[in-house]
């Protein structure tokens, strides 16, 4: 079991100066990103008023499978740019979780995003654990070959041509995880594992509401790791954790991690 970190909370001290400890104190962090990390770069969420969802409704993985008018829409909303992340650049607070990979400061980074930018931040892809996919590519769904969505672009938009892998003809699709899709058994294990070794388990702007993703802090907390939970809304931890801080991300790991 991860020891738990620091001294007893003291009323006097800020909770950014009590994350402050625990981060100094650390010897194995996490960084767990949720939606709320990226709305700062412009990209809506996808379950509150205004987000994604409420504009459009979600495609099934079963109807991109087996209804091409879905997968056809599927494609064009990627092409189009409607879920918001095409074009999006890091903002500070990814800076800020990269310069600390690179120092140290923290070992891993688990997020529920699938936009790429904390790797376009300086993250290194191995140091990622994408629990949802991601969007900045596509690959095939029967031999998991990898495409690149710029070779796949103008046949689609130009002649209609619905994405196929150039070595097995198997239907190719994003590699983000969508509903009804199972969820990447080696993402999921990797988390886990980091989730009961870590001693500080850090959530940034996650309601904590989406499982199995929203299991991972409850599995560090339960093996002694120290939790902490930056979001602008509450979320169903709050209560019991060793740090919540209800504000924006950017500014908080401004101070946090200058």
């Amino acid at each position: 079991m991860a020891p738990t970190l620091g001294a007893p909370h003291n009323a006097g001290m800020s909770d950014i100066s009590r994350l402050a400890e625990l981060l100094l104190g650390s010897k194995e962090t996490v960084v767990f990103t949720g939606a709320g990390m990226s709305t700062e770069s412009g990209i809506p969420d996808f379950r509150s008023p205004g987000g994604v969802w409420s504009r459009m409704k979600p495609i099934e993985f079963d109807s991109f499978l087996h209804d091409e008018d879905a997968r056809r829409e599927a494609w064009r909303r990627t092409f189009s740019g409607t879920a918001g992340w095409v074009g999006a650049k890091p903002n500070e607070g990814h800076f800020a979780i990269a310069r600390a990979v690179g120092a140290g400061k923290v070992g891993l980074v688990i997020t529920q995003n699938v936009d790429n930018l904390h790797q376009d931040a300086g993250v290194p892809a191995d140091r990622v654990i994408e629990l949802h996919g991601n969007a900045s590519y596509a690959t095939c769904l029967i031999c998991g070959l990898r495409h690149e969505l710029d070779d796949l672009r103008d046949p689609f938009l130009e002649r209609g041509t619905l994405p196929a892998c150039r070595a097995c003809g198997g239907i190719v699709k994003t590699a983000t995880i969508s509903f009804g899709q199972p969820m990447p058994v080696e993402a999921m294990r990797r988390a886990e594992a980091a989730s009961r070794k870590c001693d500080l388990f850090i959530v940034l702007g996650s309601s904590l509401l989406v499982q199995p993703a929203a299991a991972l802090p409850v599995i560090a907390k339960s093996n002694g790791a120290a939790l902490a939970i930056v979001n602008r809304e509450p979320t169903g931890m709050d209560g019991g954790d060793d740090v919540v801080i209800h504000a924006e991300i950017g500014a908080v790991l401004r101070e946090l991690l200058p």
